[in-house]
């Protein structure tokens, strides 16, 4: 296909200084795949941040188009997989990452990535969801996994102003979970109540400095976004049996605990990985947000953003200052 295209690029300017702009690309510049896809929305995450500020952790290789989502219609396809005039879906992988991802009006990549947009769902909707939404799906997915049930008692939610926490809310009361919403965002109580919390509390009421190898058993479960110490202090605080799911680390990437929570209550940390969810894991969690695990307020969390606006709220969300999911329209200008 000929033509050119609009896409957000991060360029290294100079050693460990990196530019953001809006660049008009040729459709050569797409990297290699047998789908290419119109891109009608994408979505703003933390790891997208990184990205879009030289993290060479995220990204090795500059000039780059982050944006690890991407929902949108198949242009072309080069497999029987997929059909031009599908609606489809790509998030995780290597899309937007190591490989051009979704902040732009045109994706290409492989048909392994590609998963047709689940009924029940909008384009729209499978955004607001995002990678966000399919962490906080996957992680609840893997406590019910580990045996932790709604009749086992309070399941904690750090972090929970965010994207990935405010739908991990909203999934697990839909799941029949009394859920705790912890946030150090007073303005999002409203919001988390509304998605479902039968609680709302500050993040220094999950943390604890004693250094005591066990907490009263507060917690049958926990999506945990933050690490760190807020991590230890939940692994400490959970009951006989429960699971605490780790998929992010907003405050540190350093876990200092005992191995007590193990040995003695039989505590599970389970590892979230959701950009490399094998394909067919990843169509269930899909399904179930799709139907099951819906929020009844899903576009109540949602903040809409053109791809020429979206510098400020990738600088906001490093800085701790999303409060629910940021909406990228590819088309609006």
């Amino acid at each position: 296909m000929s033509g050119r295209f609009r896409a957000l690029v991060v360029t290294e300017a100079t050693r460990g200084s990196f530019e953001r702009s809006i660049v008009d690309r040729p459709m050569t510049d797409l990297p290699a795949g047998e789908i290419l896809i119109r891109v009608l929305y994408s979505s703003l995450n933390y790891k997208d941040a990184l990205s879009a500020t030289g993290n060479k952790g995220v990204t090795k290789r500059y000039p780059h188009v982050p944006g690890i989502d991407a929902a949108g219609i198949v242009e072309e396809s080069s497999t029987t997989a997929f059909a031009a005039g599908e609606e489809v879906i790509v998030t995780g992988y290597e899309l937007g990452s190591n490989h051009d991802g979704g902040f732009a009006e045109y994706v290409r990549g492989p048909a392994a990535w590609v998963v047709r947009r689940p009924a029940g769902l909008t384009l729209r909707e499978c955004m607001i969801y995002g990678t966000a939404g399919f962490t906080a799906g996957l992680s609840v997915r893997r406590l019910l996994h580990h045996g932790v049930d709604p009749d086992q008692g309070p399941v904690l939610v750090t972090g929970a102003g965010g994207g990935v926490g405010s739908l991990a809310v909203g999934i697990l009361a839909r799941a029949g979970f009394h859920v705790v919403a912890s946030t150090g965002k007073k303005e999002s109580t409203g919001l988390l109540v509304s998605l479902g919390a039968r609680e709302v509390i500050g993040r220094e009421a999950v943390t604890d400095p004693t250094g005591r190898a066990l907490l009263s058993g507060r917690w049958a479960g926990a999506v945990d976004t933050i690490g760190g110490p807020t991590l230890d202090a939940i692994l400490r605080g959970t009951k006989l049996f429960g699971a605490v799911a780790a998929c992010g680390n907003v405050v540190s990437g350093d876990l200092h605990t005992s191995i007590y929570p193990f040995i003695l209550r039989g505590v599970s940390l389970i590892g979230i990985n959701s950009a490399f969810t094998p394909m067919p894991l990843r169509l269930q969690i899909w399904s179930e947000l799709a139907t099951s695990w819906k929020p009844e307020r899903l576009e109540a969390i949602v903040t809409e953003v053109s791809l020429s606006a979206l510098t400020p709220s990738i600088d906001r969300i490093l800085q701790g200052g999303i409060q629910g999911r940021i909406l990228v329209n590819t088309h609006a200008w």
